[in-house]
């Protein structure tokens, strides 16, 4: 055995022995030194970007970490617990919005696809959940809660909700894919009995758009940002699209609306850097709908800034490639560090771009929430928090 074999063993050990000591109850410190050579037979993710990075075969739900700031956003006591679940419903799917005055999440399923039950002739459905309700669950247990998720009765002016941010002005802020020849829109609705809402968007200047997806108010102003891929149309429940995917600006002061980026697949979440000088867009080209899904086409996070005179996004660069599924929903913490739901969990970067950590499930989670309890977790026919320190960044705009 060479010297610089023995001092590499023993580098791995020690890094192993400290990371050890600090890590979260359950969570797998993998060095990313150990799988930089893999070899010819070693096939096991190789064929799939559906199958996460697992090589310590470790049974999900837990931590993985990459890289030691990981453990500032955990902490030393962070665990992944499900607190809510419905096998034969894919209920927790989209448009997280916290309220942080009520304590409570809303979201919706997802729109068409399995276990939806949505589509051009059925609507989605928008819940919530009390996570006052969960805190005293998860406080009387060390295990695994089921709390009850309450079906909200919104009007006929919402159809497939897809998108979340606020509260806007005290509101929920949605934006609705639509359905068949129903027109995609963005809506306020009261969060409260009997949710009142207004549509404030739902055409391009006389043109519908394709299906809204996600949306944010860019920090320090009212101004909207959303995102308008074509996968209602994929999906089965909107007509073919008359426009390209893209994102869009909208200044409800004075009802202005503009393209600020193109040449995407299919633009999907959207964030901002707390400053509001940068910002992300997921693309999950990867996944066509009925088109089926190609691994040539972007799995990608893409990093702008935002042009300080007209708001538009410039200087496109890659912020972060996926390795499992594609980057869905997208969240920052105060610190800058990037949040994205994948094929596998949860993925978080840090500003630079560097994965340093997973919240490891092993399967799709669209979407993902920062609340007082901690990182909420929509996984589908599941819900999970994640009691982390670290805190998201305030979406809420008065």
């Amino acid at each position: 055995m060479t010297k610089s074999t023995v001092g590499a063993i023993l580098a791995v050990t020690l890094a192993a022995a400290l990371y050890t000591t600090a890590l979260p109850p359950g969570a797998i410190y993998i060095d990313p030194l150990l799988y930089n050579v893999v070899g010819a037979n070693y096939t096991k993710w190789r064929n799939s970007s559906a199958v996460g990075f697992n090589p310590t075969n470790t049974t999900p739900p837990f931590i993985q970490v990459f890289d030691s700031s990981f453990l500032d956003i955990t902490g030393p006591s962070a665990t992944i617990r499900k607190i809510a679940s419905n096998p034969g419903f894919s209920f927790a799917h989209e448009a997280p919005i916290y309220v942080s005055d009520l304590n409570l999440v809303f979201f919706a399923n997802t729109g068409g696809g399995a276990l939806a039950y949505s589509g051009w002739y059925n609507n989605s459905v928008v819940s919530m959940i009390n996570m006052t309700e969960v805190d005293m669950a998860l406080a009387s247990t060390t295990g695994d809660v089921n709390i009850q998720v309450q079906t909200l009765n919104f009007s006929d002016n919402v159809q497939m909700v897809n998108g979340g941010t606020g509260p806007y002005k005290g509101d929920l802020l949605f934006v609705t894919s639509g359905r068949a020849l129903l027109p995609p829109s963005i809506v306020r609705v009261n969060p409260s009995p009997p949710y009142n809402d207004t549509v404030i968007l739902d055409n391009f200047l006389g043109k519908q758009f394709n299906s809204l997806n996600d949306i944010k108010i860019l920090p320090g102003t009212d101004i909207m940002f959303f995102t308008d891929p074509a996968y209602g149309w994929l999906s089965g429940f909107r007509p073919e699209p008359k426009l390209p995917s893209q994102v869009y600006r909208f200044d409800p002061s004075t009802g202005q609306v503009r393209v600020v980026a193109d040449q995407f697949v299919h633009p999907n979440g959207i964030a901002f850097a707390p400053d509001g000088k940068t910002a992300f867009i997921t693309d999950t080209g990867v996944f066509g709908g009925f088109l089926g899904s190609n691994p040539t086409f972007p799995a990608t996070i893409y990093q702008f800034d935002v042009d300080p005179t007209t708001q538009s996004f410039t200087n496109r660069r890659v912020f972060a490639y996926t390795d499992s599924g594609a980057p869905d929903g997208i969240q920052l913490d105060t610190k800058g560090n990037v949040y994205s739901s994948c094929g596998d969990g949860i993925h978080v970067w840090n500003s630079q771009g560097t994965l340093i950590g997973k919240f490891y499930l092993n399967s799709t989670t669209p979407e993902l929430m920062f609340t007082k309890s901690g990182l909420v977790i929509l996984d589908g026919t599941a819900m999970y928090v994640t009691n982390i320190q670290a805190d998201g960044m305030t979406l809420a705009t008065w």
